[in-house]
């Protein structure tokens, strides 16, 4: 059975994704608080080694996290721009490749009646380090960090 992942609002990830899955940096998803996803849609790891990907995910993470616990953090959630922004940025480097230009499973094609969105970030593993670096370096930008209530 797959598991139902549920957000604010009882809004599940399966129908906020419906068109298409959002996310900012590959890593969440506006909605869904404390919600971590690595090498998932969004993400180089489908066009880079996945293992180096994945590594570079989860040390960003354990940064995120470990800021989070010093400053009293106590929910993480990505903003519906940081997610837009991430979007227009991720089909701006796929429009720079012949990906978009044939079916196959990088944009939805192979399960008949999914939407055809292009789903990993080509715009190279370096480039992706250097948009976590600044994000972090920018208070982790495009994540709202809230304090205890």
């Amino acid at each position: 059975m797959k598991p139902e992942i549920i957000g604010k609002n009882g809004i599940s990830l399966r129908d906020k994704w419906s068109a298409g899955p959002e996310t900012h940096l590959g890593l969440g998803t506006s909605g869904f608080p404390n919600f971590f996803v690595i090498v998932g849609p969004g993400s180089p790891s489908l066009l880079a080694n996945v293992l180096l990907a994945s590594e570079d995910q989860i040390d960003w993470l354990v940064d995120l996290f470990n800021t989070a616990r010093d400053e009293g953090i106590r929910e993480i959630e990505v903003t519906d721009e940081a997610s837009r922004q991430w979007a227009d940025l991720m089909m701006e480097k796929a429009s720079k490749t012949l990906y978009l230009e044939t079916p196959s499973f990088y944009n939805g094609a192979e399960i008949p009646g999914k939407p055809r969105v292009f789903m990993p970030y080509a715009g190279g593993i370096r480039h992706y380090r250097l948009m976590l670096e600044r994000c972090a370096q920018n208070n982790y930008s495009g994540f709202e960090l809230r304090h205890e209530a």
